[in-house]
């Protein structure tokens, strides 16, 4: 018996056409909304609007066709062996719309449409890490590690030291590593501070 294997279904010219408006407004850091799609992509406004219905939904495709190949992270795993190699080269192919992205005011509404999200994805794989933390000090690690995997930690790296997807993943999965080793070995005590004097 064979198995009905069916191509998965090419984006109609429209999609791409309104995929690559969102792209070229995010790079110019111009507003989303759905008249700016239209004109830039030649697509009804109509059109536009039935498939997505509002401005979150446009936020929420442009963050999927710039964001990690697949969507936030399962598997603590899988994002130090090759997520965050694959998304920081994906970011470097997209280098001029994640610059803005990442600073503009759409880019950061993006975002925190997306907290709940990654607050949720980030806590579900660093979690057996900071089991022995308050909730305090677990928020924090947490915070702390998912900074130095997220486009932020790309840009300044980028930016800032001349490093390329590849080498910026290498220095944040280290980083990871070497946070999340501590806090094995220390467990709560991890974020013992000595008194200033």
């Amino acid at each position: 018996m064979t198995e009905d294997v069916t191509a998965p279904e090419k984006p109609s010219s429209n999609d791409e056409r309104i995929d690559e408006a969102l792209l070229q407004l995010a790079a110019e850091g111009a507003p989303l909304t759905h008249d700016a799609v239209a004109s830039k992509s030649g697509v009804s406004r109509r059109t536009v609007y039935r498939r997505y219905a509002d401005q979150v939904a446009l936020r929420k495709r442009l963050w999927s066709l710039l964001s990690p190949p697949g969507g936030m992270p399962r598997s603590l795993h899988d994002l130090l062996t090759w997520e965050l190699r694959e998304t920081f080269e994906k970011f470097d192919r997209q280098a001029a719309v994640m610059t803005v992205a990442s600073a503009s005011p759409e880019g950061r509404q993006m975002r925190l449409e997306m907290k709940q999200e990654r607050v949720a994805a980030y806590n579900a794989i660093f979690g057996p890490h900071t089991k022995d933390l308050t909730e305090d000090q677990a928020r924090k690690a947490h915070a702390a590690m998912q900074l130095l995997c997220s486009g932020l930690a790309w840009r300044e790296m980028r930016d800032q030291w001349d490093l390329r997807g590849p080498d910026v993943a290498e220095a944040s999965v280290w980083a990871v590593k070497v946070l999340i080793a501590h806090l094995d070995r220390e467990g709560a005590q991890a974020f013992d501070v000595p008194t200033p004097r």
